[in-house]
């Protein structure tokens, strides 16, 4: 029995009726807001969750999540349903690819019953537990430590702010108490300060000082600058990015980054710690594994061999165990969540995969297929939501949303074997056949002047030095784990400046939406509030016009109790938000709840008003006109949250940016729309340097630095790099072997 969707409405989808077949390879694909992830995550998989927790009983479902029924009258032929997304794993710094994969569990197993000491259990060796972590870490494997040359301006004077930190600028409280000390000369500049008087202003510990002013004796405490930061770092904890302002992060001093206390570490089996071990490279590990023999090993090491396999076979050997999960990418982490589920033996279940090709090099797409083809060989149904066109053209079946997106999509347009959509002739047809296609430049532009990267060396990155051309268009490629974020993580430590927009969410609330982002909600109010004589706060939602029942929302949540929460249309305003005061004022006939419901495209046509039309008419340009101005930011896909944030970027001039794999998310047809933006920022004299995957925006750069020739200790160097017709005759870039091989 197939699965079957009978009239499905979330979001955008216009009653959709489809049918998916079971234990093969389904691709859902269409432009970017056409309805895939509302019909496969918000209806298929959303159900699935829901109807599989209503078969427990109400007292286990007490603390499961809750799921509220999607907007669908059935689906039938549903069994149990795995969502592999592009979430991150953890945003905590203790999660490792070992310890979620629980490789690092079998291991420590393994040298609590085969390491010399009879003392150890396998707890021992976590760096989680007190009897496992390093003291000195608590099993993070790093510490704060101050970046002086960051903190001082050492050419600068205490009188002219040579402390950088804000508590110590000229005039403020902490500024005072070392100019109330008399220990400084205030006007001399810190590079002349001896190393006594140094180590007194940065590292002195508290003592009490006194200062006579005016004949009254006043007594406090001065410790050093960096004295006193640390104890305020201490107090927080490591921002997402792994960067505390004025400090750094380095290997503890104690276990250089081992984690575990000197007692686990110095366990031996087959002559290596725990240690060795997971700083191995995956596909080094592996083999090494599999010489350990005897007994105990013979019933643990087949279940790590295992999971190390399927870690490698899907592209991610060039990881170490020890690896933070915290600094995977999303695509690396929807690997490792893929890996884990090679490893089941269940079968006859729903898979459910986000754009797996994410951070993919076109060398290794072809791999991720037949690992997808593992899956339904078990069998397994398998469904992709996906714009890869050479994976399409290997599935069993696709659904082609759209036509257009958000409101100008929802339905399902063509459906059938990759042939039957390439005959239906929809756009996605059209590039699958060939017809339309996104033509490369015909001329490269010329850089003057350049971004110097000098003696990049962190993680793999073999003392890489780069000359980066300002003002054209720069491609960052190579396979997974050559070292492009590497390059980029220096880059903006040397030059930081640089403006990076990338696709994290820009609303977690629903209050924020298009026009409040682009700034051009102010303006409507402002023509709202003169064409009717009333104060503009009435037309703001989060103010004096939001309805009194549902505070502005335009819902109301309840609580079901274990039937899940459930958003109810506010039955005062009906969803609209405003209060029935503010919706009775009315700017060329219509209110303005009836504005917030238009979509970019016909709020642009409806108002005449130069400012309006231009804040608008960016996010058109970046291919966002079928948003509506009303729609809550955290609604918005990754890819078009990048696009907002480029819309609201494309007047400016002379800033660098940086874009990581702009085109996630993104169709053929949306890709020739983001090409030109990207022209037009370059335009606009401005640097853009793209780290990308897909061989249409390669091909269409100015410049491109190819890094590799693999990942992780393979990689870290500059194999290729100049224009794409240059780096296409580089032998041993399998950035220019894709770029050879392309039609035309």
């Amino acid at each position: 029995m197939n699965i079957r969707i009978s009239r499905a409405r979330e979001n955008n989808l216009k009653d959709v009726t489809v049918e998916i077949p079971r234990s093969e390879l389904t691709i859902v694909t269409g432009v970017s807001g056409s309805g895939k992830s509302s019909l496969v995550f918000d209806t298929l998989f959303a159900e699935a969750q829901r109807e599989y927790l209503a078969s427990l009983s109400t007292y286990a479902r007490r603390s499961l999540p809750r799921f509220r029924p999607a907007d669908v009258d059935l689906i039938e032929g549903l069994s149990s349903c795995i969502a592999v997304d592009q979430q991150s794993l953890s945003s905590t710094p203790r999660s490792t690819v070992g310890t979620v994969t629980e490789i690092y569990a079998y291991l420590r197993l393994l040298y609590a019953r085969m390491g010399a000491s009879d003392e150890l259990n396998p707890g021992d060796f976590s760096f989680n537990t007190p009897s496992g972590a390093c003291p000195v870490c608590m099993g993070l494997g790093e510490e704060v430590v101050p970046d002086v040359d960051e903190l001082v301006d050492w050419d600068k004077s205490l009188n002219e702010g040579a402390i950088q930190h804000h508590r110590w600028k000229v005039g403020s409280r902490y500024w005072n108490i070392v100019n109330s000390t008399g220990f400084f000369d205030m006007d001399k500049p810190l590079r002349a300060f001896t190393q006594e008087k140094l180590n007194l202003l940065l590292y002195s510990e508290p003592q009490t000082c006194e200062s006579d002013s005016a004949g009254y004796v006043q007594t406090f405490t001065f410790e050093g600058v960096v004295t006193r930061l640390t104890k305020w770092m201490s107090e927080k904890t490591k921002d997402s990015s792994g960067k505390l302002e004025f400090f750094d992060l380095v290997a503890c001093r104690e276990c250089t980054g081992a984690r575990i206390n000197a007692r686990a570490r110095a366990v031996l089996v087959n002559g290596r710690s725990i240690v060795d071990l997971v700083t191995m490279e995956l596909w080094d590990l592996l083999p090494y594994i599999k010489t350990i023999h005897g007994p105990i090993a013979d019933a643990i090491v087949p279940q790590i061999a295992r999971m190390l396999d399927h870690l490698v076979n899907i592209g991610l050997g060039y990881l170490t165990l020890n690896r933070s999960v915290a600094t995977l990418s999303n695509g690396e982490s929807q690997k490792v969540k893929l890996a884990r589920q090679l490893g089941s033996a269940l079968t006859e279940l729903i898979y459910i995969l986000d754009e797996p090709t994410v951070g993919l090099h076109a060398r290794d797409v072809e791999h991720l297929v037949t690992i997808l083809r593992q899956l339904t060989a078990k069998p397994n149904t398998v469904i992709v939501v996906e714009h890869d066109e050479s994976v399409m053209r290997k599935a069993d079946y696709v659904i082609d949303m759209g036509p257009g997106a958000g409101v100008y999509g929802g339905e399902v347009i063509a459906q059938g074997t990759p042939q039957d959509i390439i005959e239906a002739g929809t756009v996605t047809g059209q590039y699958l056949s060939g017809k339309l296609q996104i033509a490369g430049r015909s001329s490269r532009r010329k850089a003057r002047s350049y971004l110097e990267v000098h003696h990049a060396r962190l993680h793999n990155l073999k003392d890489v030095s780069v000359r980066i051309p300002r003002n054209v268009l720069t491609c960052l490629t190579g396979v997974s784990g050559s070292g492009k974020s590497s390059l980029v993580e220096v880059l903006l430590k040397q030059h930081p400046k640089i403006v990076v927009v990338d696709q994290s969410p820009i609303g977690t609330s629903p209050r924020s939406n298009p026009a409040t982002y682009v700034k051009v909600f102010d303006t409507i109010r402002d023509e709202f509030a003169e064409a009717t004589g009333q104060s503009k706060s009435l037309f703001s939602f989060n103010s004096e016009g939001g309805c009194p029942v549902c505070n502005g929302l335009g819902y109301q949540s309840i609580d079901m109790h274990f039937l899940g929460d459930v958003r109810q249309k506010c039955p005062e305003c009906q969803g609209r938000r405003y209060s029935s005061e503010a919706l009775q004022y009315e700017y060329k006939g219509k209110n303005i709840a009836e504005v917030l419901d238009m979509t970019v495209v016909e709020a642009q046509e409806f108002f005449d008003h130069a400012v309006i039309e231009q804040s608008l008419g960016l996010l058109g340009d970046v291919g966002l006109g079928y948003l509506r101005l009303g729609q809550p930011l955290d609604t918005l896909s990754g890819g078009e949250a990048q696009r907002v944030k480029l819309a609201s970027r494309l007047n400016r001039k002379g800033n660098v940016y940086v874009l990581d794999e702009p085109t996630r998310g993104l169709h053929s047809a949306d890709i020739a729309c983001l090409l030109n933006v990207l022209d037009r920022l370059v335009e606009q004299q401005n640097t853009v340097i793209v780290i990308e995957h897909n061989l249409d925006v390669i091909k269409n750069a100015d410049w491109i630095i190819d890094l590799g020739p693999e990942g992780g200790k393979n990689g870290g160097e500059i194999i290729a790099k100049g224009t794409p017709e240059t780096v296409a005759q580089v032998a041993q870039s399998y950035t220019g072997k894709y770029l050879r091989n392309l039609p035309g």
